[in-house]
């Protein structure tokens, strides 16, 4: 059984969200098991994964700054569980600030992107960084198959101008498994390459990656 499209009450208990985190660990349980945690259950007519699932859409979205109103306008998402779900984001914020992560290597961004692995989609991810390459923030820039219309330079590009950052990395899955580069990889990267030279935000490092591992071009000497 599918435990993504079934709802809870449909499932085993052994195969519950919080049943799985008390026996395998947080790390264990998908993205939408960890919010259909924090939201204990859903709402009459709205299983707790149809709610996750749209949750987790607007976070993509939106990203981590979102507020009261824009959680509340998910159906079956009611004021109390906003709360709590804004206070989770803030205490995590608090301890655990991006801008603390600093970029030594491509083994340092594959724990912070680890989690899109599983994605039956490809996500296109920028990471901004500062002078001292630290992550500033990390993006979903697309979502569907890496190529030169799906990943332009300007959209890549728009938020680290605007924040006035040092320098990028990018990054996206392979559904697939497979982490060679495919000949649109290996285009998207170097047309990101020399945008990133002329804007003076050079591009530190392309990875593609799955749920097991990760290849970078810049390990590489692709890059």
């Amino acid at each position: 059984m599918n435990t993504i499209v079934a709802e809870i009450k449909e499932l085993p208990t052994s195969l519950r969200p919080r049943e799985l985190l008390q026996a395998q660990g947080a790390s264990y349980l998908s993205d939408i098991q960890l919010l259909a945690v924090l939201l204990g259950s859903g709402s009459r007519g709205r299983g707790v994964f149809s709610v996750s699932r749209d949750l987790l859409a607007l976070l993509e979205a939106e990203g981590f700054d979102v507020d009261i109103d824009s959680l509340t306008s998910i159906p079956g998402l009611g004021r109390a569980k906003a709360g709590l779900i804004l206070a989770a984001f803030e205490f995590t914020r608090r301890c655990l600030h991006p801008n603390k992560k600093k970029i030594t290597s491509p083994g340092d961004i594959y724990p912070m992107i680890s989690h899109y692995g599983d994605r039956n989609q490809e996500y296109f991810l920028c990471l901004s960084l500062n002078g001292a390459h630290e992550v500033l923030a990390i993006r979903v820039v697309s979502i569907g198959l890496v190529n030169r219309a799906m990943v332009h330079p300007r959209e890549v590009f728009a938020e680290p101008i605007a924040q006035r950052c040092a320098a990028i990395a990018v990054a996206h899955n392979h559904p697939s498994g497979i982490l060679k580069p495919s000949p649109e990889d290996k285009e998207v990267t170097r047309r990101l390459k020399e945008a990133g030279e002329i804007l003076g935000i050079p591009l530190l490092d392309h990875v593609i990656f799955s749920d097991s591992g990760f290849y970078s071009f810049m390990e590489a000497g692709e890059l």
